[in-house]
């Protein structure tokens, strides 16, 4: 894979392009957060490592403009920040994962496989899924409702991915978050309810069905029976 790295600690860039090289990727280096921007903007990469506390300007801000720009290639933060308000700040912002520093080589990689499994599906997967009204391509990464594309955020998508692979069936809030994001979080905070509603709003404004519901001190459902 081709991967950019953003990150201006020395040793946890070198630490981190070792790792990965080791594994057989291509690594690409920026040291800010401008630097960064740029080469993200000019080259298609398969995953960005993004550092929080860059010297120029700060890693959410990176992040922000890469996705107002439309690059959609998952973002995984590196930061030495622990707690879960910085974490669901950088997902909001558009972020696909949050690791930790330090951090463990493994975990590490096994982040990035994970969000390229959920990102890219190999040879022979199903690639489209339907819901009724709504339907959503993972190659293309497009959603429709009634066959009017629905544009939506990384974060929305990855969650909307997983509803509509789990039609009919309760899902609670650790299984969504482990599965759309890899991260637990605690189940007082309102960051999945948050973007459930988002979802919910851009599908009735299309039509008046309600899809996703909830199930009280269960979690959500995707309800694609007929009415």
């Amino acid at each position: 894979m081709k991967i950019l790295v953003i990150e201006d600690d020395r040793i946890v860039r070198t630490l981190v392009k070792h790792v990965l090289e080791k594994e057989g990727h291509e690594v690409s280096i920026a040291e800010k957060g401008e630097t960064g921007e740029e080469i993200a903007l000019r080259e298609d990469f398969d995953i960005i490592i993004l550092d929080l506390g860059l010297p120029d300007k700060s890693g959410l801000d990176v992040c922000k403009v890469l996705r107002e720009n439309d690059v959609t290639t998952p973002i995984l933060i590196l930061s030495a920040y622990q707690n879960t308000d910085t974490k669901i700040t950088g997902l909001n912002t558009g972020a696909d994962d949050y690791l930790t520093k330090p951090f463990d080589n493994k975990e590490l990689l096994a982040r990035i496989d994970a969000i390229t499994r959920r990102v890219n599906k190999g040879p022979g997967s199903k690639n489209t899924y339907e819901c009724g009204e709504l339907k959503i391509d993972l190659i293309s990464r497009e959603f429709y409702v009634k066959d009017q594309k629905v544009l939506l955020t990384n974060n929305e998508f990855n969650l909307m991915a997983y509803l509509l692979k789990n039609p009919n069936r309760i899902l609670d809030k650790d299984e969504l978050t482990n599965n759309v994001w890899d991260i637990n979080f605690d189940t007082n905070t309102n960051f999945l309810n948050v973007y459930v509603s988002y979802l919910r709003k851009k599908i009735e404004e299309i039509t008046p069905k309600s899809y996703i519901q909830t199930i009280r001190k269960k979690g959500f459902m995707l309800n694609c029976e007929k009415d």
